[in-house]
């Protein structure tokens, strides 16, 4: 026998197509003898009911997609496994099913065939957020604070977290503090960015162009960008670099090539990834809280699609500075 539907059950029972469909989606309304048939049934063709199609018959869909732009360095983001691993496990927690989409903005899912969706960061998908909001299917941002879209978002404070990043620099006296973006494609790393020149113009300090080091998140092009640092005739006496991955590849160039981190130069990073505790050093960075966001999305979302907490809200979660050993005063 091929594929078994729901007319073979139907058949094979005795009964009408409705009262398959009744039993199959656990309604009340079918006598226990009907049910019995087609349970035997069910049991002996060894059919397996399509869950997109028992949710559409419920009159609810209990998947939520989560898309993720792609762009180089993504797959190096402990930002990124963290996401999925916070909204992972609250949807499992929630008994709601997960659909993981990467997309470079040109491929999408069907919205209609799911009951949420989650969208991490919008980069260069802004139209498909666009056509969720229309097509009315609950939806949430994380990592980016939408503007000119009533969409709910939750995000963190980058330029509070760059802020305090680069003014604790000042505070142990280094004056030549140098900037390693992340992809400035991303709201995150245009704010760490700005966090980082508004602690600087705040402290009197110049904003030098030549100590800015745009990047894409990745490993390689942060060890590339570190060389370029060591090059510079007025070499800065600490580092800001907008990812513990990418500070840890930089720490590494330091040490290869003789330096000492902290006394040499001095870095922090940005995430607090638990692999910053494993270097030669213990590195300084801001701890922002990847889990929370990813919960409080899912949380939200879930909210949303059973109808309640329709005022949309924007939310920007605070960061932490975590002191450790790869920064130190300038003597």
């Amino acid at each position: 026998m091929g594929k078994v539907r729901i007319q073979d059950i139907a058949r094979l029972a005795g009964v009408s197509v409705s009262t398959v469909s009744r039993v199959i989606n656990k309604l009340p309304s079918v006598s226990q003898e009907n049910r019995i048939k087609v349970e035997e049934v069910i049991k002996k063709l060894k059919y397996k009911p399509s869950m997109i199609a028992q949710a559409l018959a419920k009159g609810k869909v209990e998947t939520i997609g989560l898309i993720i732009p792609r762009y180089e360095g993504i797959f190096y983001s402990f930002y990124a496994l963290e996401l999925i691993r916070g909204i992972g496990n609250l949807c499992d927690a929630l008994e709601l099913d997960l659909l993981l989409h990467v997309t470079d903005g040109r491929t999408f899912l069907n919205p209609k065939s799911m009951g949420g969706v989650i969208f991490a960061d919008i980069i260069g998908n802004r139209n498909q957020l666009e056509c969720v909001l229309e097509e009315e299917v609950p939806c949430v941002v994380v990592n980016n604070l939408v503007e000119g879209l009533e969409v709910n978002c939750v995000a963190i404070d980058n330029v509070g977290g760059a802020i305090d990043a680069t003014e604790y620099l000042i505070r142990l006296g280094h004056k030549r503090i140098a900037h390693v973006t992340g992809a400035l494609i991303t709201q995150a790393a245009v704010q760490r960015l700005e966090g980082y020149k508004k602690a600087l113009e705040k402290n009197g300090l110049e904003i030098k162009d030549n100590y800015i080091f745009k990047t894409d998140y990745s490993r390689p092009k942060a060890r590339e960008v570190a060389q370029k640092i060591l090059e510079l005739e007025d070499r800065p006496t600490a580092v800001f670099v907008a990812s513990d991955t990418m500070a840890l590849e930089v720490m590494g160039v330091f040490f290869e090539k003789g330096l000492n981190v902290p006394k040499d130069i001095s870095i922090v990073g940005f995430d607090d990834n638990p692999m910053g505790l494993y270097g030669p050093v213990s590195l300084t960075t801001v701890r922002q809280p990847l889990i929370k966001m990813a919960e409080s999305g899912v949380k939200r979302l879930n909210s949303i699609m059973k109808g309640k907490n329709k005022k949309i809200i924007k939310v920007s979660l605070p960061t932490e500075l975590v002191i450790r050993e790869s920064t130190v005063a300038l003597s």
